[in-house]
């Protein structure tokens, strides 16, 4: 029995996009909605959390302990389920803190998170020293991995190919938003444990091809343990393309702005500026190139994040 805690707001719904498919003249184009999951304005995180916390309470932890960059969205899903299961939450932040927190730092603060600031190359030595005290004033820390995504975390998303299978939505391609890999891992265990027949393609908000594959597929053979045994993958078995992430991690360009705006102004559908954003704008090109063909289905996994819409530092690039 793996230990979950239910708590996101599961099935997520599948929608027909009909207006963005007719405007781009290619496959008919489906969206999964997991950013409605409901933790926190939802997300994928929360999917990954109910293993997590779950894990984190079966240890006996009082108090979660994970980091991410200032306006991640997996800290934000993160302090809320520390709020709302009991656990103190700290947040180990890349970057300055702002005069003014908005957007997903806003709701970092209020859902009672203590935020500690540190350099991109000192993460992993700032969460250790946050651990450490932690314990030395008797406090028992649970450290959620970056993403969430380890083979705890993964499980959230091979169990959501399951979920997606159930629906019965006939899609030859899967498409989303890749980063740490945890989403992707559990969709390829997924798709391997309960038989989908299509593609899954990661777009890369950050990686080059290689280092996510292999980051993937470690993490997808991982996972398959928690399921009694071990199924080996192949990088090349996890489906990558990283040709829209050389502006760099959240540097908005004109793709991701005309993706966000697309979305928005045909279906009403919001995305962020830095995962479906971009995972978006590689899909609209991939469709302008004729990667899919025009009798395909093919499915945008929504995985969240648009909090960071509200964030200062993106506004004036979207309006």
């Amino acid at each position: 029995m793996i230990p979950r805690l239910h708590f996101a707001h599961l099935p997520t719904p599948i929608d027909s996009l009909p207006r963005l498919s007719a405007a781009l003249g290619g496959p008919t184009l489906l969206v999964k909605r997991d950013d409605q999951t409901g933790l926190a304005f939802g997300g994928n995180k929360t999917r990954k959390l109910e293993f997590l916390v779950a894990e984190a309470q079966a240890q006996g932890a009082d108090m979660l302990v994970t980091a991410g960059a200032l306006q991640s969205n997996h800290c934000r899903q993160t302090a809320a389920a520390a709020a709302r299961f009991g656990f103190e939450c700290t947040l180990v932040l890349v970057g300055e803190p702002p005069e003014r927190p908005s957007a997903n730092l806003f709701l970092d603060r209020l859902f009672g998170a203590q935020l500690v600031w540190t350099q991109k190359s000192q993460r992993d030595a700032t969460l250790d020293q946050v651990c450490q005290a932690a314990r030395e004033r008797g406090r028992k820390p649970y450290l959620v991995p970056y993403g969430g995504s380890n083979a705890t975390g993964a499980l959230g998303y091979a169990f959501a190919m399951q979920e997606f299978l159930s629906q019965g939505a006939p899609a030859d391609w899967i498409v989303f938003a890749s980063s740490s890999g945890g989403t992707q891992a559990g969709l390829l265990l997924g798709q391997r444990l309960f038989g989908y027949a299509g593609k899954i393609l990661g777009i890369s908000v950050d990686e080059p091809q290689a280092v996510l594959q292999e980051r993937v597929a470690k993490l997808a053979s991982e996972t398959s343990e928690k399921f009694g045994k071990r199924l080996d993958f192949a990088p090349e078995e996890a489906l990558v393309n990283s040709d829209y992430c050389a502006a760099g991690y959240g540097v908005l360009t004109q793709a991701e702005r005309a993706a966000v705006r697309l979305f928005a102004q045909t279906e009403g559908l919001l995305l962020d500026p830095v995962y479906t954003g971009r995972a978006a704008a590689g899909l609209l090109d991939l469709i302008h190139k004729g990667f899919f063909k025009r009798g395909e289905t093919v499915l945008f996994w929504h995985t969240g994040g648009q909090p960071a819409l509200f964030a200062e530092k993106y506004q004036g690039d979207l309006l």
